[in-house]
């Protein structure tokens, strides 16, 4: 396993309690870096900052954060940099699968909540945070979008909707920081076993399964290899790009 040097950089990782962000969360902590870990879910948070928090290490810190609550994410960069220091990269992992459903059915107020979590959400997060690596002319930032957002998947619009459009911000926001050391960049996952699969029906698993040529769902430490240099300073050149792990789906 190729490990790069965090030593001394603050990263928070939302979603950061479970499944791919708690596995970035590990590998940053490999690295040396100081991990904020942001989530809904405070027993999951508790959870994970034990099981994270190691001797010689850090200490992980932990904050209960609904990212579609701007005053909230603003108080906790602000909780985040009093206790660990600058923010110096992001992982902006958080984000919900909503109902599956055909969109002449799909539900208004369902729309509304899952892409106020995935898009709104991710505006509230990178906005508060980009702001802070631009005046100190460093920052490195991934956000997690999906497979479904640069394809669509049917019955998953709202999701599929909200993925592309967490694409298209970090193209605008990527070229707006390129001239501050701020790379800003997505990954584009095939779906993972994580407990986001509690959210979906067995048929829409299925039917991602049958669309990746590789035969098989992507693992959580695959994405976290690949953000690990994304994240690193050893990325400084790429920007507003998206990067693919789906597995050969993508045609593009």
């Amino acid at each position: 396993m190729i490990q790069y040097d965090y030593e001394g950089r603050t990263a928070v990782v939302t979603g950061g309690a479970q499944g791919i962000g708690y596995a970035i969360a590990s590998r940053l902590l490999a690295g040396g870096a100081r991990v904020a870990l942001w989530d809904a879910d405070p027993q999951a948070l508790a959870a994970a900052q034990a099981s994270l928090s190691h001797p010689g290490q850090a200490p992980v810190l932990g904050l209960t954060v609904d990212i579609t609550d701007l005053a909230q994410v603003q108080a906790a960069v602000a909780r985040t940099e009093a206790d660990s220091g600058p923010i110096a990269m992001l992982v902006h992992s958080a984000g919900i699968a909503g109902a599956n459903a055909p969109v002449a059915d799909y539900d208004p107020a369902e729309w509304q909540r899952v892409v106020n979590v995935n898009l709104n959400g991710s505006f509230n997060v990178n906005r508060s945070v980009v702001a802070g690596m631009v005046a100190r002319n460093y920052g490195r930032i991934v956000n997690i979008a999906s497979i479904a957002g640069k394809e669509g998947n049917p019955n998953a619009a709202a999701y599929s909707a909200s993925k592309a459009g967490v694409i298209a911000l970090t193209k605008s926001l990527g070229k707006e920081t390129a001239q501050h050391n701020v790379a800003v960049n997505a990954i584009t996952p095939a779906a993972a076993k994580t407990r986001i699969f509690e959210q979906m029906s067995q048929q829409h698993i299925d039917y991602m399964l049958s669309k990746i040529p590789r035969g098989r769902f992507v693992e959580v430490d695959e994405i976290a290899a690949m953000v690990a240099w994304l994240l690193s300073s050893e990325n400084s050149f790429t920007t507003g790009a998206v990067f693919d792990l789906s597995g050969g789906r993508a045609t593009y």
